[in-house]
């Protein structure tokens, strides 16, 4: 087991990583940046370290600093969390070169995985559903490129090698659009990403988006814990999510649950990882893997009872994994709310105090939140400020308590998207389940699909 973990991050995820350490008996070392001193992990933490100034690239992206405070404070593993260093593979290469526990994947996996043409090829070896596309990048040759689209049929998106968070994407419908569009996306990627490799695939026009998440020791053993559904999205950003999907076929959930664990094994991945899928017509098609802790894990957590964190830890510790597949077993379900502090009209930002805060409380409700009245949350990163989870012996009991906690929450002295929770959680259409990807922002008026 590890001694001292440092944890390479902030705000909620932070303060979820140091209670899974704490249970386990791992001394615990925060790093932080000087817009974060009121930070709630930092008093709960044994020891804390200044990384550097507010903006990111000079603290929760500064690898030296990172990893020099795990130096003089003796640290034993870093846990990057989710977002920031989280899948950059120079950074977990450097924290093993440096000596210490990457509580992640190998370095190796996370290059192959964070680029999305070498993850696809490596899902099509190991038997995981992909979309139906161009094999590896798309050509130059404008003949070999149109031919391709042919052959999988418009419409067909774009999608640069390197992008995420829905960047680096171009939806094409017709055939005298696509070298002009390969050629604008292979642009903004190289700008964007300092990689203009593009390549093609079918564009599916009314997917869900459904994920399974894994863990694997990378010693031969892994396991699945389910799928979750998070088609509720804005932007390609989720804003809620459950466990297990509603309405999924059978047959084709147990064959993608199963590949998963298979490529697992394959790629010798280790630590928690999610594979992300659409999935329309009863069909499942990869798209990417997240090779991290996703914001998400609670709702997995509620229906499995399975502490993903800490299954992270005593694998990164060199431990083999502890639960077979025959152990996990899916009650209930499970739905999770993120809490963004923004104005719920505009989705603008709305940092500031926190002059009163009384989380929601209740059977079956999970509250993650470094929240705390008099907190002063910063202008400098992602607006998330919490997570509610309900969990329920059915959908409709989760979605009810669900309901009761959106209505106890009392966030006073900033905005938040409370409002819009509320809202969706007593919409008829998600509450019958299995919406698709669009869902959301049709409802909002922001669809220009």
């Amino acid at each position: 087991m590890l001694e001292k973990v440092l944890i390479a991050n902030r705000g909620e995820i932070a303060l979820r990583i140091l209670r899974a350490c704490k249970e386990l008996g791992i001394k615990t070392v925060a790093v932080y940046s000087t817009a974060d001193r009121e930070l709630m992990h930092l008093g709960l933490a044994d020891e804390s370290v200044c990384i550097g100034p507010a903006p990111a690239a000079k603290s929760y992206l500064h690898i030296p600093a990172i990893i020099a405070a795990a130096e003089v404070t003796g640290a034993t593993g870093i846990h990057p969390g989710y977002g920031f260093l989280a899948e950059n593979a120079d950074f977990a290469e450097q924290v093993e070169k440096s000596g210490f526990a990457f509580i992640g994947p190998t370095a190796e996996v996370i290059r192959l995985m964070g680029d999305k043409v070498s993850a696809k090829d490596a899902m099509k070896r190991t038997g995981v559903p992909t979309v139906p596309g161009s094999d590896g990048p798309l050509p130059e040759n404008e003949e070999e490129a149109l031919a391709i689209a042919r052959e999988v049929g418009y419409p067909v998106i774009i999608k640069a090698a390197g992008g995420g968070g829905g960047r680096g994407m171009r939806v094409v419908r017709k055939e005298e659009d696509l070298i002009k569009s390969a050629r604008l996306t292979r642009t903004e990627a190289e700008a964007a990403f300092g990689n203009g490799m593009v390549y093609l695939e079918k564009f599916l026009e009314n997917p869900r988006h459904v994920e399974v998440q894994v863990l694997s020791d990378g010693k031969g053993n892994a396991i699945h814990l389910g799928d979750r559904d998070c088609s509720l999205q804005r932007r390609h950003q989720k804003v809620l999510e459950e466990a297990p999907a509603p309405n999924i076929d059978p047959q084709a959930r147990a064959e993608v649950l199963d590949r998963c664990v298979r490529a697992c094994i394959e790629i010798g991945y280790r630590g928690a990882g999610t594979f992300e899928f659409l999935y329309e017509d009863g069909r499942f098609y990869f798209i990417e893997m997240n090779t991290r802790v996703q914001v998400e894990h609670p709702v997995t957590e509620m229906v499995t009872g399975v502490d993903i964190v800490k299954e992270m830890l005593r694998i990164a510790g060199g431990e083999p994994l502890s639960i077979r597949q025959e152990d996990v077993v899916i009650r209930g379900h499970a739905l999770e709310c993120r809490i963004n502090a923004e104005d719920p009209a505009t989705f603008m930002p709305s940092p500031g105090k926190v002059k009163h805060y009384h989380a929601p409380g209740g059977n079956g409700i999970r509250v993650d939140s470094h929240l705390y009245s008099g907190y002063a949350v910063p202008p400098n990163y992602d607006s998330l400020i919490g997570k509610v989870i309900a969990y329920g012996k059915d959908r409709d009991e989760a979605m009810a308590r669900m309901r009761n906690a959106l209505d106890e929450i009392v966030v006073d002295g900033i905005k938040t998207n409370v409002p819009l929770h509320r809202e969706l959680t007593r919409d008829p259409g998600f509450c019958q389940g299995g919406v698709n990807i669009h869902y959301l922002e049709k409802k909002l008026g922001l669809d220009k699909h």
